[in-house]
């Protein structure tokens, strides 16, 4: 007799928590993880960050944590040396709610996704508020019966 599988493989409809690599699920953690100790950090400038995303590497040593600084890119330099300041106690946390046997090394970079969309929001708010898109005109019809009419007819 076949023993059934267990965690819903092969149901319509249904996903499993190996639907998706074990990085993917890892990075999502390890931001909830990592965002959560620097709230139980308590200090002024943990309230300036946030943590936009994580990557793992494949072989699990190495996590590029993504931040994103209050203070604009101006602040990004101070608020990764808060970061790495606190890498251990951030490690230590990740280590104990993952029940990981080893902790990646935290390794901090500010996020270049979110300076791109603030500077295409800013390159949006430059344009003037004009509905018509450049090269797609709309030809006048009123122009166009003066033109054909010429008092016959």
């Amino acid at each position: 007799m076949a023993r059934a599988r267990r965690g819903g493989r092969g149901r319509p409809g249904r996903s499993t928590a190996r639907d998706y690599p074990r990085t993917a699920r890892l990075n999502q953690l390890y931001r909830e993880i990592i965002s959560e100790a620097l709230t139980d950090l308590d200090e002024d400038w943990t309230h300036e960050v946030a943590i936009t995303g994580v990557d793992v590497d494949a072989d699990l040593r190495r996590a590029r944590v993504f931040f994103d600084c209050a203070g604009g890119a101006a602040g990004d330099e101070a608020a990764q040396a808060h970061l790495e300041g606190v890498r251990h106690v951030l490690q230590r946390a990740v280590a104990t709610e993952a029940h990981a046997r080893r902790a990646p090394e935290l390794v901090f970079a500010p996020d270049v996704g979110v300076r791109a969309g603030e500077h295409i929001d800013q390159l949006l708010a430059a344009q003037p508020d004009d509905d018509t898109v450049p090269g797609d005109s709309v030809p006048d019809d009123t122009d166009a019966d003066d033109a054909g009419d010429d008092g016959q007819g």
